[in-house]
């Protein structure tokens, strides 16, 4: 029974050639268990980051290259058509290379990540005095090059160059060309923010009319977190050329109000009502005790207007302090018995020869509800 040919093979041959890949899949869970137990068992205990680094990038390459390994002797004890063999032959030039590559862009990653965000990734600057919120642009501009590098090599290898395959594409290469035109002119754009230092991840900023939160800065996009929780993608190219309002960086949330007191309110009344708004800081904690203004403004046409200006702490939450202040403004006028004004309207009509009976005045504390006399 075992020496029944199929596709050319005994059943023999075909058994034996699955066993050797079943022995890989035994010898890959020999070698997890050796790298996890023992090998970072020593490594943890070197003065050096690069050994631990390595053996961490080098574990899954290994075993893929022993799985490809195991199938090449597999396959390769069997008798096959030499132009399917040659195929297999060109697929595995090609997937070794690509291992490899997959090893260096770990490994490389890794070593990335360990000296400019330091080991545990969240510090501000790395060993190397760069920004750690510089390390997604970084990382990915080196995986792209290593990548990029590897796949050229491996099509190299077997016969194919870069050159030729955009020649046989034709007009299609032309379209890619251009293609590629944008995406330089994004990755440019990502450098660009970066160096200028225009934002950060994490910071808020208003782009035209989207306002959010800078949740990732990548080579070819940047994405904000509106207040609505979606996630606005923006070209980066469009980002250097247009005039952006990094809120994060102001100092403080600027409020200007207007309060409106009736006419009638006496002018000690008025300086009242102005020091009760210049003690705002004391009562409220979130609002800054520096540039703040509160000034008689004008007359207005139905109030005596006071200008009030302050800045919210950039740690306090801007809507809370917001209102917190609008009640303080209500609570402390009230008891200053200090009155609000509302749109009002007076109108005098004088006597006339003709009709002398004719004149008065006639107020009204909403010029809408005015129909005539």
């Amino acid at each position: 029974m075992l020496d029944k040919v199929y596709y050319g093979n005994s059943l023999q041959d075909w058994g034996i050639s699955i066993l050797i890949i079943l022995g890989a899949l035994l010898i890959n869970k020999f070698v997890i268990l050796l790298n996890r137990k023992v090998i970072r068992k020593i490594t943890v205990k070197s003065a050096t980051r690069i050994d631990d680094i390595f053996f961490n990038a080098v574990e899954k390459p290994i075993l893929m290259g022993i799985v490809l390994l195991a199938i090449w002797i597999a396959l390769g004890r069997l008798e096959m058509d030499p132009a399917v063999f040659g195929m297999i032959k060109k697929s595995y030039e090609l997937l070794v290379v690509l291992n490899i590559t997959w090893f260096f862009a770990r490994f490389i990653s890794s070593l990335i990540e360990e000296n400019i965000a330091g080991r545990n990734g969240k510090t501000e600057e790395g060993r190397f005095g760069i920004d750690a919120k510089l390390l997604p642009l970084i990382k990915r501009g080196v995986l792209i090059i290593v990548w990029f590098t590897g796949i050229v090599t491996a099509f190299h290898n077997i016969g194919i160059t870069i050159t030729t395959l955009i020649g046989t594409l034709g007009i299609g290469g032309i379209a890619f060309a251009l293609a590629a035109q944008d995406t330089i002119k994004n990755i440019f754009g990502g450098i660009t923010i970066f160096t200028d230092h225009t934002f950060r991840i994490g910071d808020l900023i208003k782009f035209d009319s989207v306002e959010g939160t800078v949740v990732d800065i990548g080579l070819r996009s940047t994405r904000l977190l509106t207040y609505d929780k979606r996630l606005v993608t923006i070209p980066n190219y469009k980002l250097t050329d247009a005039l952006i309002t990094n809120i994060s960086s102001e100092p403080g949330r600027r409020i200007v109000m207007d309060i409106g007191l009736t006419y009638d309110t006496a002018p000690e009344k008025m300086q009242e009502a102005i020091n009760i708004l210049k003690g705002m800081p004391g009562r409220i904690p979130g609002v800054k005790e520096r540039d703040l203004v509160a000034v008689f403004h004008e007359f207005g046409d139905s109030a005596l207007i006071i200008r009030f200006i302050y800045f919210i702490r950039k740690q306090a939450d801007n809507l809370e302090t917001k209102s917190k202040v609008n009640f303080e403004i209500l609570n402390a006028f009230t008891q200053a018995g200090l009155d609000f004004a509302f749109p009002t309207q007076t109108l005098y009509f004088g006597n006339s020869p003709e009709n002398p009976d004719i004149g008065g005045r006639l107020d009204s504390a909403a010029p809408e509800s005015l129909h005539g006399c």
